[in-house]
């Protein structure tokens, strides 16, 4: 119930209203609509970050496993051995400083290789399939590529290095990419937040138009009547920014839970190879509830804000 009391200030009397129970029904269909709203936006927003962070984490592993390989690709050559010249490619790659191992895929492991795209079945003997040569090197001190280039070249001309440059540059720019789509996605959910709880701040503040304006106008504190909107909004924002956060979290545990309860290994690893380990791990988590209290704080502040101006006006 709303109690107005009397009390002097300044040798002017002022209403100084107390209250308790809520300005605003707790139950309606208003807020059970608002609190999905935020519930679908919250878990967009776990969804896009969380995505974001999973990008990330996965370019920088790929980058660190393919900085710390090149491949020596030889061209056979018609009346030429070639596994002669892979060992002696083998015996050169081994004596350059910053090389910390050397493998030489046999023929065909060489044409094994090529069955993702070629399929297979495939009788690939009578083609020029190229050996390869994985070179794993040292990632704090790496080899010298010029002055293994031209040890290369005197030997074996038809041999050539990928130093795997290209596919480092494409990686951080798919990480790059993805950042910046998640920051836009971002931003685009907190506006239509924004604008979800303006709508849900003054249908409640038309639904209570008349309790509004008697205390405002029998001197009730613009503070004390927008911190009723502050809190019933909040509380909103909180319930359904935990609905979206839990939602969120359980999107990212499914796949791990796949791959723990799936009797079938193999479909487990196949799994793994799609969409990596897909955890977020304590920190992803961590940046969930520090959404979801975001979110929370931030649906009763704009609440809060939209109060005081209509009330300025008002005055």
């Amino acid at each position: 119930m709303i109690r107005p009391d009397r009390g002097e200030k300044d040798g002017r009397s002022q209403s100084i209203v107390s209250t308790d129970t809520s300005l605003i029904p707790v139950e309606s269909i208003g807020g059970h609509a608002l609190t999905i709203i935020i519930a679908i936006m919250t878990f967009l927003v776990c969804l896009s970050g969380g995505g974001a962070t999973l990008i990330a984490d996965a370019s920088r592993n790929w980058i660190d496993l393919v900085s710390k390989e090149i491949t020596i690709q030889i061209k056979p050559r018609s009346n030429e051995d070639t596994d002669g010249i892979v060992k002696k490619i083998v015996d050169i790659a081994k004596r350059t400083p910053g090389v910390v191992g050397v493998h030489a895929l046999s023929q065909l492991e060489s044409e094994q290789s090529l069955e993702p795209w070629l399929g297979q079945g495939l009788d690939l003997s009578q083609l020029p399939v190229p050996r390869l040569i994985v070179v794993t090197i040292d990632g704090s001190h790496p080899p010298d590529l010029q002055t293994l280039r031209a040890a290369l070249a005197s030997t074996a001309p038809q041999a050539s290095i990928d130093d795997r440059q290209l596919w480092v540059s494409r990686l951080n720019t798919l990480a790059d990419i993805a950042v910046i789509i998640a920051t836009g996605i971002l931003i685009l959910i907190i506006v239509a937040m924004s604008i979800a709880i303006g709508f849900a701040t003054r249908g409640a503040m038309a639904g209570n138009h008349e309790i509004i304006a008697v205390l405002h106008f029998v001197g009730a504190a613009d503070s004390f009547i927008a911190k009723q909107f502050q809190a019933h909004f909040t509380r909103l924002g909180g319930q359904g920014a935990t609905m979206g956060g839990c939602a969120a979290a359980i999107f990212f545990l499914f796949p791990k839970l796949i791959s723990i309860i799936s009797l079938d290994l193999y479909k487990s690893e196949r799994l793994a190879a799609l969409v990596g380990n897909f955890t977020l791990g304590f920190f992803g988590y961590c940046f969930i509830a520090v959404v979801c209290l975001a979110t929370a704080t931030l649906t009763g502040l704009i609440s809060r804000l939209i109060v005081l101006s209509y009330l300025d006006r008002v005055s």
